[in-house]
């Protein structure tokens, strides 16, 4: 009801007495009323608006890999060249990875060693990468590693495209998602191996040199920090096929396959029926649980085609999503 009314209808009764005010309380009354039928119901619509507008969805983790950012990582170290332990090109891949890491809010160490191989002593470089932020020491619990070296060989011209590149480029990718999540970045520590490649022949002392080396700085009581770790090798073929070891974590491969059903990727997961020697057998010798994420079935290893062309956007996205996937839902949560 419109004020002039009310102005009116007051003027009518004005000097009327008591029947009079009776008569103008009735008509401001209904007024009243009839505002807060047509006013209220619009009123309590808007918080319940307002507060939809500014509640995010809750965000998948996974859903944040950037499959673009991870091959974009591999294209750079393949720019490099062959990366054998003690060259050049692996200490421009140390730089480079240092640099990604840095960016996404890890500190990184370099652990340094010298050892003994079939072309005399060499010097390796493992980068060991905890994250601090909003000032909050770093507890890592688990371990994502990868190795960052390439085979040296003298008649050809090895790139390690998917050998060495594939699976560097996908943990740092991993870096810096896991790194928008503070909470959960605090508990993980990545690893960056030098010289998994054997100089000749996989032996006891031969191949394995940083995760060997890893392993026995560890031994002596920090192992019993980390209750597991996922190791990533050769993971971006364009038929992709992840072969789990024989040998692996029974718990973790088995949440690792319960992650890829959940995501549909399940076809891509199997079991490779036969042990591998990689990085993971010296994790495991100290008791840290680790699973060895390959693709063994890959008919251009250590071979010069191991180009950049036999690398898939779309495989490093599988492995990257499921291993996100994992963490957050099974090993971390």
């Amino acid at each position: 009801m419109k004020r002039s009314i009310v102005n009116r209808v007051a003027h009518l009764v004005a000097g009327i007495g008591d029947a009079g005010q009776r008569v103008l309380k009735t008509v401001r009354d209904h007024r009243s009323r009839l505002q807060r039928r047509v006013f209220s119901p619009f009123l309590l619509l808007i918080p319940i608006v307002c507060s939809n507008s500014m509640r995010a969805a809750p965000a998948n983790i996974w859903e944040e890999f950037s499959v673009e950012k991870a091959f974009a990582h591999v294209q750079r170290l393949v720019d490099f060249g062959p990366r054998p332990a003690g060259s050049k090109a692996i200490e421009k891949s140390r730089d480079y990875i240092e640099d990604q890491l840095r960016g996404s809010g890890w500190q990184v160490t370099r652990q340094a060693f010298s050892d003994d191989t079939p072309r005399g002593k060499i010097q390796f470089v493992n980068l060991i990468a905890q994250f601090s932020g909003q000032g909050k020491a770093a507890s890592p619990s688990f371990l994502l590693c990868s190795h960052y070296d390439t085979k040296m060989f003298d008649a050809i011209r090895f790139v390690g495209a998917n050998d060495g590149g594939s699976s560097t480029g996908l943990l740092l990718e991993l870096a810096r998602v896991i790194g928008q999540h503070p909470n959960l970045a605090r508990k993980i520590e990545l690893v960056f191996f030098d010289g998994e490649e054997a100089i000749e022949q996989f032996s006891q002392t031969d191949g394995l040199y940083g995760s060997r080396y890893f392993a026995r700085q560890l031994q002596s009581g920090g192992a019993k920090q980390f209750r597991g770790g996922l190791l990533f090798d050769m993971v971006g073929d364009r038929s992709l096929g992840i072969t789990l070891p024989a040998n692996s974590p029974v718990e973790i491969a088995r949440d690792i396959f319960a992650a890829a059903e959940v995501l549909k990727l399940r076809n891509y997961f199997t079991y490779l029926g036969r042990e591998l020697v990689d990085d993971h057998v010296p994790l495991n010798a100290i008791g840290i649980p680790t699973l060895d994420i390959i693709d063994f079935d890959y008919p251009w290893w250590h071979t010069a085609d191991d180009t950049i062309d036999k690398v898939s956007a779309q495989s490093l996205r599988i492995v990257g999503s499921v291993a996100l996937y994992y963490l957050s839902e099974f090993a971390l949560r």
